[in-house]
């Protein structure tokens, strides 16, 4: 007899591919149906409730500040545990189905927490969009990254969107991924709040009226945490054979402690240079970008993504091995 969950950590590993396919047939649910969706609805809720109005913000450190910094740091942990325990609930639920009803179930409910299709289609379109004009290009930059473009050349637009390709292949495939392979369903799900989180809250400074400086501290550095190492895996995936050394120097380049490892490495592989103007350079000895840098960079993510499947495929198989017996 085959007990209900003989097959857990086998179907939690078929998930992965399928996963992975429907995102490259069908792209994103609709928004109505997005989790990640509703979790920027829920953090934004709780954003007006912890972020004070930029007009009465205190610049220096002291009791009003700590108290922000306890209030956002307690509305992230109950969202997180809320999105934790349904997205449990969810893979709890998906195991107790038929084998091959558990795979589809788990693929479908892990797909939203993954948009490759959407990142790539965003990068293309930037480059397309930079083929008709440069405020064009400008203009399409605004749905990939948060930082001021109007004054961006066709050559920073272009480094801004690779940027983007690689920094995002870590966020939006290969952080779910990982975290996925180690605690499942409910791992993915937390992973991708905390990012949401960083993405809407962590900012240094004043954003849409509120002041952040204290109010996202606390996502920003949850984000790092969970960012750590999948962030270095992802630079491995895009691996610049030969060139290790000149990556360990430059990924520490970045006001981020994550980021400059996949741009880093994403920068060496295409042989161009990439940054953010006056903060930041990497591989500065590198070329200018040129626009079959665009597709050379989302060939070099593609062959990411998918041993970066292969190995959580591998890993979830490992963590919670299958077997054929009594139970």
């Amino acid at each position: 007899m085959v007990g209900l969950s003989d097959f857990s950590g086998l179907s939690l590993a078929l998930a992965v591919p399928l996963a992975l396919l429907i995102d490259h047939l069908w792209g994103e649910p609709p928004v109505r149906l997005h989790p990640v969706v509703w979790m920027g609805k829920a953090l934004s809720w709780a954003g007006e409730r912890c972020a004070p109005p930029a007009a009465r913000a205190h610049g220096q450190f002291g009791a009003r500040n700590l108290g922000i910094f306890c209030a956002s740091a307690f509305y992230w942990w109950a969202l997180a545990a809320i999105v934790f325990a349904c997205a449990g609930w969810l893979q709890v639920a998906c195991l107790l189905l038929p084998p091959w009803a558990a795979v589809l179930g788990l693929a479908v409910c892990l797909k939203p927490l993954l948009a490759w299709r959407l990142l790539r289609t965003e990068v293309q379109a930037v480059e397309a969009a930079l083929g008709e004009s440069l405020d064009a290009g400008r203009e399409r930059l605004r749905w990939l990254v948060s930082r001021d473009v109007s004054q961006l050349t066709d050559v920073e637009v272009r480094e801004s969107a690779l940027e983007s390709l690689a920094e995002n292949l870590n966020d939006s495939v290969v952080a779910p991924l990982f975290w996925f392979a180690i605690a499942g369903l409910p791992g993915a799900a937390l992973y991708r709040f905390a990012n949401t989180a960083d993405a809407m809250w962590g900012y240094r400074g004043e954003r849409n009226g509120r002041q952040w400086e204290w109010a996202g501290k606390w996502a920003a550095r949850a984000d790092d945490a969970l960012n750590w190492l999948p962030a270095r895996l992802t630079a491995l995936l895009l691996w610049p054979v030969g060139q290790g050394a000149a990556l360990w120097r430059i990924a520490r380049l970045t006001p981020s402690p994550n980021g400059g490892w996949p741009m880093g490495a994403m920068a060496l592989r295409l042989g161009v240079r990439l940054g953010k103007p006056g903060v930041y350079t990497l591989n500065a000895a590198g070329r200018e970008a040129v626009g079959s840098d665009v597709a050379r960079a989302t060939a070099h993510a593609w062959r990411a993504v998918w041993w970066a499947a292969a190995l959580c495929l591998l890993l979830a198989a490992a963590w919670q091995p299958w077997r054929v017996g009594g139970a």
